[in-house]
């Protein structure tokens, strides 16, 4: 499909924000660098303030016409992010997703972008500081590795799994009271349950058929949107708890991916249900 945008100049846009804005400011936070905003562990710092003000001047040139939509951004407006739904064309980019462990010095965070058009995600954009690379995709074009030399390599999700055989990533920070045990207790039903406390790096895990399921209660969409297109276009079954199909304004209703819809079913029923 033809998009709104090159979606090449806003991955190198990432790219550039991370060498600028964030990568210099990893293991180097000073003191008041780093604050908290709804809870201790949601964190902002100066690198993903610094990286979202680059990424924004830079789609000023690139798509004028754009709504964009920052985490950041929406910290400081919150009215913003209710545009969404209504917006023709839309950038949503998270400047640093991994905050906390960008924060705490950990190697495992991610820069994300998205593109929406005409109320569907068309295109998604998360971009590893540290290895250097992209997993891009576009809406009916497949899932790809990028490398800054030009190298590409096509995603695909792993084979499905038996639910005692599956490896997943589930972050149960955000379910509460009995339905927060009720999982908890269900997912000792599959082989290997992780959180890196990054999506960015949990779709690109899943994009890549490594691990069956990724599970998330709470949806923002800087958070969500880049990723699972890609799962998508690697081939997982993405769709709410209650199966309905998730779009870009949802800010709640759950996120399950799997790596089929047969798989996803018998993880809904399985973890979410019993």
């Amino acid at each position: 499909m033809t998009l709104p945008l090159d979606v090449s100049k806003l991955a190198d846009c990432l790219r550039l924000a991370a060498r600028a804005e964030v990568l210099p400011r990893f293991r180097r936070l000073g003191e008041g660098d780093v604050r908290s905003k709804s809870e201790p562990t949601d964190l902002v710092t100066e690198a993903d303030e610094a990286a979202e003000r680059f990424i924004r001047k830079a789609m000023e040139a690139i798509a004028p016409d754009a709504l964009f939509i920052g985490e950041e951004s929406v910290a400081a407006d919150p009215d913003l992010l209710g545009k969404l739904a209504s917006a023709e064309f839309a950038v949503i980019v998270d400047p640093i997703d991994g905050t906390f462990n960008f924060a705490s010095g950990i190697p495992a965070f991610g820069v994300m972008a998205s593109v929406v058009w005409k109320g569907e995600t068309v295109a998604g954009i998360i971009y590893d500081p540290m290895g250097d690379d992209w997993v891009i995709a576009e809406k009916g074009a497949g899932a790809y590795l990028r490398r800054p030399d030009g190298e590409a390599i096509r995603l695909s999700v792993a084979a499905p799994a038996p639910i005692d055989a599956m490896v997943g990533m589930a972050s149960a920070g955000y379910f509460y009271g009995d339905v927060r045990e009720r999982v908890l207790a269900n997912l000792a039903k599959v082989r290997f349950v992780a959180s890196y406390r990054c999506a960015a790096h949990e779709y690109r895990t899943f994009a890549g058929g490594h691990v069956h399921f990724a599970m998330y209660n709470k949806l923002m969409p800087w958070d969500h949107l880049a990723g699972t297109l890609i799962a998508q276009e690697a081939g997982g079954h993405v769709a709410r708890f209650d199966g309905s199909l998730y779009l870009p304004h949802h800010v709640e209703g759950g996120l399950l991916v799997a790596t089929d819809e047969e798989s996803w079913q018998l993880l809904r029923r399985e973890i979410l249900q019993h």
